[in-house]
């Protein structure tokens, strides 16, 4: 298990690293570059080339990413053009509320989308499962910004329950003392992510339903009840569990949307408002941000199904 560890581990960085020679030469082979979006579009050609040579944007792309890496390992992730502050204190400001929405969206979406995914299995081909089926297909396939428009409308506007802007506060603790305005941002979140895990519960646990053990457990008499609970419920957790992993992307990526349509300052707002200006630091350092997220949550779901599938670990040493 630990040579296991050690080799995903250094997976996991060579991963990193691969991610940010990508991004750091793709946004620096964006037409303008950032001067315009900082300078506006009223600056000279002689105030263009002064901000190139002042952040040294008019050094060959290598040579800035030999000076950036060699800062990272510092850690120190560049200062913002646009809000003249460190990149680490912005991220470290705004990661914790990204990181309230995220966990908190997933964890509703897994508390409904388990049970949900079981009971359609037991209850295989019923009119609650067509509609089940048919109604995470319909979620599934809208876009996020969408459906958080639904929202919006029919609880902030038709039936005015919650309000329609996430609180706003520069602190943690500010954010949650207003658990009303969180409602409609998290429940946004987690509806997408109800329709799909649902969908891979359900087809996990029909799977298992099929399997020789189950058919040895009712042949010995064991009740219904305690074969889904008891023997199946747990192995059909393993691809739910890996593609919790997988997911991660998904979700920050659902939590960019969601923070820039709720106005709420987290992560992903900062990262729209970044890119309005072309703001290389900060778009380089959310971006760093959720290439480690989707590191750590394969690593973690790899580590989750050898910890409940032995023939993982046996496979994998």
């Amino acid at each position: 298990m630990t040579r296991y560890l050690v080799r995903r581990v250094l997976q996991a960085v060579i991963v990193i690293v691969i991610v940010t020679v990508i991004v750091f030469v793709l946004l620096h082979a964006l037409p303008g570059g950032p001067a315009r979006g900082v300078l506006g579009q009223q600056a000279t050609p002689e105030q263009i080339a002064a901000f190139n040579r002042t952040q040294g944007l008019d050094q060959p792309v290598w040579t800035q990413y030999w000076h950036y890496l060699g800062r990272l390992l510092s850690g120190d992730l560049g200062t913002s053009y646009t809000l003249n502050a460190q990149v680490s204190d912005l991220l470290a400001a705004r990661l914790p509320k990204t990181l309230v929405l995220t966990v908190v969206s997933t964890l509703l979406a897994l508390v409904i989308a388990i049970p949900l995914g079981i009971w359609q299995a037991a209850r295989r081909n019923s009119a609650f499962d067509y509609a089940a089926t048919a109604l995470a297909i319909v979620v599934y396939s809208t876009p996020v910004f969408f459906l958080g428009l639904i929202l919006i409308m029919l609880f902030a506007q038709v039936i005015p329950l919650f309000p329609a802007q996430a609180p706003q506060g520069d602190s943690l603790g500010a954010i949650l003392s207003e658990p009303r305005g969180l409602v409609l941002p998290i429940v946004t979140g987690a509806l997408a992510t109800i329709a799909a895990f649902s969908r891979y519960m359900r087809s996990a646990t029909l799977d298992n339903l099929a399997e020789d053990y189950v058919r040895t457990a009712r042949a010995k008499g064991t009740g219904e009840r305690a074969v889904l609970f008891r023997h199946v419920t747990r192995n059909s957790l393993v691809p739910v569990i890996t593609m919790l992993g997988y997911f991660v992307p998904v979700m920050f990526g659902g939590s960019l949307v969601v923070e820039s349509m709720f106005n709420y300052p987290g992560v992903g707002f900062l990262f729209w408002n970044a890119a309005q200006t072309s703001d290389f630091p900060v778009l380089l350092g959310v971006v760093l941000v959720i290439a480690v997220a989707t590191v750590v949550g394969s690593l973690l779901a790899d580590i989750g199904q050898a910890l409940l599938d032995p023939r993982v670990r046996s496979v994998a040493l």
